[in-house]
């Protein structure tokens, strides 16, 4: 059995170490093995501009990083965190894993979402899965936008995972249709981490961006079932056990099996 945690709050815009004390006071007392934040938790999310995004980044050495280095040491717990990543002359809309035993990967995020196509450069990473070190289970990521494009969550699933985490910023309503089919139709777990709140920017024309993010953190079943699910605007820990074993056995019929009854030479790329 895992216990995995969702964390919903509210990030204040490009204030990193009020974020990470406020992601530190959420997660006190919770006893887990998996913590997943939402996108960009450090920094907030509404870049208008690459140069805001590029003054932002950090590399895998960086503040931030060690900060959740340090949180999965002792939580002793995979920790899944948006973020910032800097990469050479790239910057990347990012999710950072980081193992209790000090081995840190990101994914970077390949379906860039609006104004992230002038801040950001496309994800690169691909899509992978983490093997948690104390713990007999499979976590692929993907970030909130990359939830439209059903080849992403098939890409995880495929390749053995038993959760998919999902961190988002997430603004409209119309995720809480395609994500419980992401867990459906691959049969896994779907941890979805949104944050709340709104961000108010001032655009180089003078004008405004308002953007309210929906909230409503959620753990779907591998049925598509909500397990558990916060509301839109509170700042709260879903801690929830699961047997990510139970995933493993793709079969929905006594005949059919959800993968190996694929036939992708008829499919379209």
């Amino acid at each position: 059995m895992v216990n995995i945690s969702l964390v919903q709050f509210t990030p204040v815009w490009n204030d990193v170490p009020g974020n990470l004390q406020q992601i530190a006071s959420l997660l006190k007392g919770v006893q887990t093995d998996i913590i997943v934040l939402p996108e960009l938790c450090t920094t907030g999310y509404s870049f208008i501009t690459r140069e805001e995004a590029i003054n932002a980044a950090e590399d895998l050495s960086d503040e931030s990083i060690a900060f959740f280095k340090q949180l999965a040491k002792e939580y002793q717990a995979m920790v899944i965190a948006g973020f910032v990543e800097k990469s050479a002359d790239k910057i990347y809309n990012a999710a950072l894993i980081a193992l209790p035993n000090g081995e840190v990967k990101s994914y970077r995020k390949t379906h860039l979402f609006f104004r992230e196509k002038e801040c950001f450069n496309e994800g690169d990473s691909g899509f992978f899965v983490v093997e948690h070190p104390l713990k007999d289970c499979k976590v692929g990521i993907m970030i909130c936008n990359d939830w439209r494009y059903p080849e992403a969550a098939r890409s995880l699933a495929l390749l053995g995972a038993d959760v998919i985490a999902c961190p988002s910023n997430l603004v409209t309503d119309v995720w809480r249709i395609g994500l419980p089919a992401r867990a459906l139709e691959n049969k896994v777990f779907v941890a979805v981490t949104n944050r709340c709140g709104t961000e108010i920017r001032q655009l180089e024309d003078g004008s405004t961006q308002t953007l309210t993010f929906t909230g409503g953190s959620v753990l779907y079943n591998f049925t598509g079932e909500p397990i558990e699910q916060a509301d839109k605007t509170e700042e709260r820990v879903i801690t929830l056990q699961i047997d990510p074993t139970l995933t493993r056995d793709k079969h929905f019929t006594v005949f059919n099996d959800l993968l190996n009854d694929r036939r992708p030479e008829y499919y379209l790329s």
